[in-house]
């Protein structure tokens, strides 16, 4: 098992590319505490992946709130190794002078700000134990932006490179940071990147993706269980583009 005797922290677990790395972490040995802003679906979800998963309600934008179920999470884990900062949000594709501020807001503080918090929570354990594995999830949208979602564009533009700065001053301490850039995927965040739901947008997405299919759940818990590894050990700062071609 790739991930025996370790533990995780995976944000926005209870459903989603979140839910998908959960499970492939356990199924790989870790024990994993599922956090959503949505707790009673982080309570199913955790139902569902077995005793290896814990749920916990948290709202990745609240410092206080971040800061006291990390404390919890570390502590029911036994401490920690890894840490997915997976929960994000978007605004409806439109006009960017049409998104409002609160939303602006909230989208910086969901995709942006809760890493943050996560790294003021995590870091510090991470630097007791002489070691640690950040996975930030950020998007081929802040690589090859998408018209009409230049807001979320560029929130996930800052998770991209914010990770590899992160991998350069936490590197000394033996921690690795590494981020995934996943293209859209069938996912509850979908209908809104699109605009509506439509077969003819679907067709329109999938269109501009080389590989030809919207990526899945299980396509990023690969590659977020390989940089997670000790098989990725000599591997930080880097944005892996998941997304069959389409920043090429």
């Amino acid at each position: 098992m790739r991930l025996r005797n370790r533990t995780a922290i995976v944000t926005g677990a209870a459903q989603g590319f979140g839910y998908g790395i959960a499970e492939a972490f356990i199924r790989e040995g870790a024990l994993v505490a599922i956090l959503d802003i949505n707790g009673e679906a982080a309570q199913r979800a955790a139902e569902a992946l077995g005793p290896a998963a814990t749920a916990f309600r948290c709202d990745v934008a609240d410092s206080a709130e971040v800061a006291q179920v990390a404390e919890a999470a570390i502590r029911g884990l036994g401490g920690l190794d890894i840490l997915v900062n997976n929960a994000g949000t978007t605004h409806r594709n439109r006009p960017m002078l049409e998104v409002g501020e609160e939303e602006f807001d909230r989208i910086f503080a969901v995709n942006v700000k809760s890493i943050y918090l996560f790294a003021k929570a995590v870091i510090p354990h991470f630097r007791e134990r002489g070691r640690g594995v950040v996975l930030n999830i950020g998007s081929t949208a802040g690589i090859r932006p998408r018209p009409g979602l230049t807001w979320y564009n560029a929130s996930k533009g800052a998770v991209n490179l914010m990770s590899k700065s992160m991998a350069i001053e936490l590197a000394p301490d033996k921690i690795r940071v590494n981020a995934i850039a996943p293209v859209a995927g069938d996912t509850p965040l979908l209908a809104s990147f699109m605009g509506e739901d439509t077969p003819e947008k679907r067709a329109a997405f999938q269109a501009t993706i080389p590989w030809g299919r919207l990526s899945t759940a299980q396509d990023i818990a690969n590659a977020a269980l390989f940089l997670c590894s000790d098989e990725s050990e000599m591997v930080t700062g880097a944005v892996l583009t998941v997304d069959g071609g389409r920043c090429i």
